[in-house]
């Protein structure tokens, strides 16, 4: 199953291999030469299908977990202050992904959006400090019941040069749907209220919609 944001990317990557194969098979008589170009389109092809691959994953939603939103590894945890929207002291949960991961953005939560907003930005690399408040993103508050206000950015790498958002203002969303897209390798942070149980370690490997980043506040 491919995401939707990959139908344009996949026809042209299509169309394009099928044209090379039939013109290298047409006039190219060395056979060594024509079999690397024809294994490499298809590599071509193989990589692009697997970066718009679209995983169906059964969710349980839980108003007191925070899902992990993307595939990737958790490279940061720590104590911040969030200055563009809540400004107060958060807990901050960053997950790098690789252009090898799913790239599709999942809601970590269910809510009510009260915020969604693009900033253009520079192309940092996405593990870089002030990627987060340098580099195009965009930043997403939701309200749940549970948690208060929680807000998310995904963030734009070095690689990556569109960020695909689906969160408006004003709407309920469900945990584990669709909330947008990153190409070719991102990051993705999320900042929860201080007393939020973090269910992850850095360098821990999470998969979108299954893994538990966080459960409710501490009483």
């Amino acid at each position: 199953m491919f995401h939707k944001e990959g139908t344009q990317s996949i026809l042209i990557g299509t169309v394009i291999t099928a044209i090379v194969l039939l013109l290298s098979d047409k006039f190219i008589d060395t056979n060594w030469i024509k079999m690397t170009i024809q294994i490499s389109m298809f590599a071509l092809l193989i990589i692009i299908l697997q970066f718009f691959r679209n995983p169906k994953r059964n969710f349980i939603l839980n108003e007191n977990q925070i899902l992990a939103p993307v595939d990737g590894k958790v490279v940061v945890i720590e104590e911040v202050y969030e200055g563009e929207y809540l400004k107060e002291k958060r807990i901050q949960v960053s997950i790098f992904m690789s252009p090898l991961n799913v790239h599709v953005t999942r809601y970590a939560l269910s809510g009510l959006v009260k915020f969604s907003k693009y900033h253009p930005g520079k192309f940092l690399v996405a593990w870089h400090p002030k990627a987060s408040e340098e580099n195009e993103r965009t930043t997403i508050v939701i309200e749940n019941k549970t948690f208060g206000e929680v807000l998310y950015r995904q963030i734009a790498g070095a690689l990556a040069r569109r960020i695909v958002n689906y969160a408006k203002e004003g709407e309920q969303v469900k945990q584990g749907e669709d909330a947008g897209f990153i190409k070719f390798g991102s990051r993705v942070d999320i900042f929860l209220p201080l007393g939020t149980q973090i269910n992850v370690v850095l360098n821990q490997k999470a998969i979108g919609g299954k893994t538990i980043i966080a459960t409710k506040l501490n009483e």
